[in-house]
């Protein structure tokens, strides 16, 4: 019943099931069952002469079921690996690619964030003035991310001072977190002590800022191809869903709970809180770098996605985006 629908997008009757798939039941012993289903509050009926659809129940009822993951399709596994082999971390943005890869390949609209900078290594930092007492920390990881952070400081700079602080922060930073970083400063600052007490405080001044801001970035691709399905006929849905899309908070707690749950997550109705969005379903899986839990990859659809197909092509995304972060790194060190 869900499978059909999620085929057609129609309602399903009776005899439809009967003729389809070969059921050894009269099309009113199907009736019968379909009008328990629905009193169970599983199946809906748009309109009395209609068929059947599934409820926000229903789908979760049938995605439950598919607990035990299929493989990915054999075509999609290789676009993915071939796309992703190519690309060259710190030279080509992995995720916004993998994003765009997703997306294409699912009809639904991809949700990628970026890696968390708190667990991944620092390759580079620098930092740039923008406006007295206010510069912009140019951060690079090890696999390839750049970010851009502004911190605030609570004195102008002096005549040499920001090159002196780059300097004296090279090997600070170099290969760690910018927590680690932060704590290794510190912990000099107490030991070594004399004439570079000063610039050790406005770095440290400088790290912890830039630390500070660390909003996670979240990136959507592909919402011409999700709009080009059936059920945006309907400018209302249009409408809410790019609601959505300009409200990222709400979808990036979404994915933030994929980091705390782990595995393929799937929410659909009101189980994604998105409330302009009634009919929506996202599919999410957590992606490692390093070993460490660093971002999410997602989907985001109506609720009539194919789950059985897309919900291992999420995860697979996600195990290989990890892995093309990570390969970044080891080129890195090399």
């Amino acid at each position: 019943m869900v499978s059909e629908y999620i085929a057609t997008g129609e309602p399903v009757g009776s005899r439809r099931l009967s003729k389809r798939y070969g059921l050894n039941l009269s099309p009113a012993t199907i009736r019968n069952e379909l009008s328990d289903l629905e009193d169970a509050g599983c199946l809906v009926q748009p309109h009395t002469s209609a068929g059947r659809i599934p409820s926000e129940l229903g789908f979760r009822i049938f995605i439950d079921a598919l607990a035990q993951l299929r493989e990915v399709a054999t075509d999609d596994r290789s676009a993915i690996l071939e796309r992703m082999s190519q690309l060259r971390p710190g030279v080509d943005d992995v995720v916004r690619e993998a994003g765009r890869l997703l997306a294409s390949l699912s009809g639904a609209a991809a949700l990628v964030t970026r890696p968390r900078t708190d667990v991944e290594a620092i390759r580079e930092l620098r930092f740039m003035p923008l406006r007295d007492r206010t510069l912009v920390a140019v951060l690079v990881t090890k696999s390839g991310t750049i970010q851009n952070r502004i911190v605030e400081l609570t004195e102008s700079l002096g005549d040499g001072e920001l090159e002196r602080i780059h300097n004296l922060l090279a090997e600070v930073v170099k290969d760690r977190t910018l927590a680690d970083a932060c704590a290794l400063l510190m912990s000099r600052m107490q030991s070594e002590r004399g004439e570079y007490d000063v610039l050790k405080r406005r770095a440290k001044e400088m790290l912890e800022g830039a630390a500070a801001d660390d909003d996670r970035e979240m990136i959507i691709e592909g919402q011409g191809v999700l709009f080009d399905r059936p059920e945006f006929a309907d400018s209302e849905k249009i409408r809410g869903f790019v609601r959505a899309f300009e409200e990222k908070q709400h979808l990036l707690a979404l994915l933030e709970q994929t980091m705390i749950a782990g595995g393929v997550q799937v929410r659909v109705g009101s189980e994604t809180n998105l409330a302009q969005v009634p009919d929506v379903g996202v599919i999410s899986a957590q992606y490692r770098t390093s070993g460490v839990q660093a971002g999410s990859v997602g989907l985001i659809g109506p609720t009539r996605m194919d789950y059985a197909k897309l919900m291992p092509l999420v995860a697979f995304t996600a195990h290989v985006v990890g892995e093309a972060l990570d390969r970044g790194g080891r080129e890195d060190d090399e």
